[in-house]
């Protein structure tokens, strides 16, 4: 089996901004397990029924939380994209996660939430246009960052999530600084095909990491829920592509998938480092191909819409 395990690659952190902040992590989610307390109140809710909201990778954060808090049994939990928050059904609680605060989408779902259910703004920055729309907040100012593709603040806010769930996260701290000190499994600048696979919240995991592939390095990324590979994506896998996954894989999977001459990545250390893994991988193909992971094509920190960008009238 092609898997993890091959000495090849060696971590520079410094090289880039987005580098220097993948190397910061394990220190943040440390700080973050310790805060945890402090909001784990506004996250846990036992109870209530929540909505979580975000786009791109706050999608995915969303996603992850509603699937941890569901599973911890605290109550029913959904995510959506904000441009599709359905916020005209019944919550008592609704988690808005914006890094930078001004998130059109999101500020426009915050204003469609009915009086009476609270509002839990998270974000890396005060002093913003969200400040406005919420009754809580979830401040991780420690861990925002300046490159416009996301890494140490969504990992770092899932720790805090984790901790404020219930989870012990000392595994997940030590197996990042491993993650982080290790050569990566497979040279990026071999392979042209880059798919993700999780299930669970996991699977959140592995949405985001293909967005991770898409943003810094402009390459093709999949991802998918785990079973659902071998239901039609699985055909355009080649000797091109490598096939991640995060968490156990489901049986069968890996013997299909090297059928089709994939590379494999598969393990066992925790789904948040593995995120970390795909994170370097995502950066060393950019720098590879020559790109700023720090700056990525047609992509600002945060997007903001003038009114005929989303589809109302100018």
């Amino acid at each position: 089996m092609k898997r993890a395990g091959m000495t090849i690659l060696t971590f520079m952190s410094g090289a880039s901004v987005t580098s220097a902040e993948i190397a910061s992590q394990p220190e943040l989610w440390i700080r973050a397990g310790d805060q945890a307390s402090k909001f784990g109140s506004l996250l846990a809710a036992p109870g209530e029924r929540v909505l979580a909201i975000g786009c791109g990778t706050s999608a995915f954060v969303a996603q992850a939380y509603a699937l941890l808090r569901e599973g911890a049994g605290l109550g029913e939990t959904d995510w959506a994209y904000a441009s599709e928050a359905p916020t005209h059904r019944s919550y008592d609680r609704v988690v808005a996660i914006t890094r930078s605060g001004t998130t059109t989408e999101v500020l426009e779902a915050l204003r469609s939430v009915p009086a009476g259910v609270r509002r839990v703004g998270i974000t890396g920055v005060t002093g913003e246009p969200v400040d406005a729309l919420i009754d809580d907040r979830v401040l991780l100012d420690y861990a925002d960052e300046q490159s416009v593709v996301q890494t140490r603040f969504p990992t770092t806010l899932l720790t805090a999530m984790r901790v404020a769930l219930g989870q012990d996260v000392g595994s997940s701290i030590a197996d990042v600084q491993k993650v982080l000190s290790e050569p990566l499994p497979v040279d990026a600048a071999k392979y042209e095909h880059f798919v993700f696979l999780g299930t669970d919240w996991r699977m959140a995991l592995a949405h985001e990491a293909a967005l991770k592939i898409r943003e810094a390095a402009q390459a093709w990324s999949e991802s998918y829920p785990a079973m659902d590979y071998r239901h039609g994506p699985i055909a355009v896998a080649t000797s091109a592509s490598v096939i991640y996954f995060f968490g156990a894989p489901p049986t069968g999977l890996i013997e299909a998938a090297e059928a089709t001459g994939a590379t494999v990545i598969a393990d066992d250390i925790d789904p948040l480092a593995q995120l970390v893994r795909a994170q370097r991988l995502a950066v060393e193909l950019a720098e590879h191909k020559g790109l700023n992971p720090d700056t990525p094509r047609a992509l600002t920190r945060s997007v903001v819409l003038t009114s005929n960008q989303d589809g109302n009238p100018s």
